[in-house]
């Protein structure tokens, strides 16, 4: 068994749970999350290539490529299927770890790949924007982070209510957007130009589950529901794109409840 490559944390104790942040954030984005989910599963919350502390991927960073790169950790874990929760970038990959039979049950907010032309065109001048605000302002992230108004304009355009969450979910920002390795080549190819196919290969329970107030990923979520076979949509009410403090009681239920319906098939 090889070691594990991507940067991660291990906490708790049941049936796998990993999760994956979205493009230009860290594993720290479920902070509000992992102290309830650790009381039923085994949590891996990982970095993605090139965000927080795992290294880039040396080739295409294509979608497929991520998920060989989480699949490939997986493996060095010695765990076979797992549940996963993802959010962006990060529920695109559970997607796609569904498509290849890694997972038990998927709980997928916001994931991207089936934006329009024109909603591609609006998110990637989001997250481009993000990453220049976020390189300008680098040397006054940490003390952003530390008052609720730093964590408003830090999270502003991610979080409903950014003024919620933690100083460790605020400097995601840092570890993401701001410093993110193989940034461009990431944006160009996992998120512009990606296309999902073989969704309905996936044989687990779904969750696909979009905040209200979300300004980044548009229509698109929605979609992915008559895809995918048995599939389940949830519309968060006043949460954004990355809501994770904005409704976390509402996330760890559709992770219990995915995992709920999942319990015959592991079985």
């Amino acid at each position: 068994m090889s070691n594990p490559v991507l940067a991660y944390d291990r906490v708790g104790s049941g049936e796998p749970l990993v999760l994956l942040h979205g493009f230009g954030s860290t594993r720290d984005d479920f902070a509000a999350l992992v102290p309830d989910l650790a009381r039923d599963f085994e949590v891996y919350s990982i970095d993605l290539p090139g965000h927080g502390s795992s290294p880039m991927i040396q080739h295409r960073p294509s979608v497929a490529a991520l998920t060989d790169a989480v699949e490939a950790d997986l493996d060095a874990h010695g765990l076979d299927r797992v549940h996963i929760l993802g959010n962006s970038l990060g529920a695109r990959v559970a997607i796609e770890l569904a498509c290849r039979h890694r997972a038990l049950s998927v709980v997928s907010i916001s994931p991207c790949g089936l934006g329009t032309p024109l909603e591609r065109t609006h998110q990637g001048t989001l997250m481009i924007t993000a990453r220049m605000i976020n390189r300008v302002r680098y040397p006054w992230l940490d003390e952003l982070s530390r008052t609720p108004a730093g964590r408003s304009a830090l999270l502003a355009g991610m979080r409903a209510m950014p003024w919620q969450a933690s100083a460790a979910e605020a400097l995601t920002m840092k570890g993401g957007f701001a410093e993110q390795t193989g940034f461009w080549s990431t944006l160009w190819n996992a998120i512009m130009l990606d296309v999902p196919t073989g969704l309905d290969r996936i044989d687990c329970p779904v969750i696909v589950a979009q905040g209200a107030m979300d300004v980044v990923g548009s229509g698109q979520t929605p979609r992915f529901t008559p895809l995918i076979p048995g599939a389940q949509f949830t519309l968060l009410p006043v949460a954004g794109h990355a809501p994770q403090s904005d409704t976390p009681q509402t996330i760890i239920d559709l992770v219990h409840t995915a995992a709920d319906r999942a319990v015959p098939a592991a079985a």
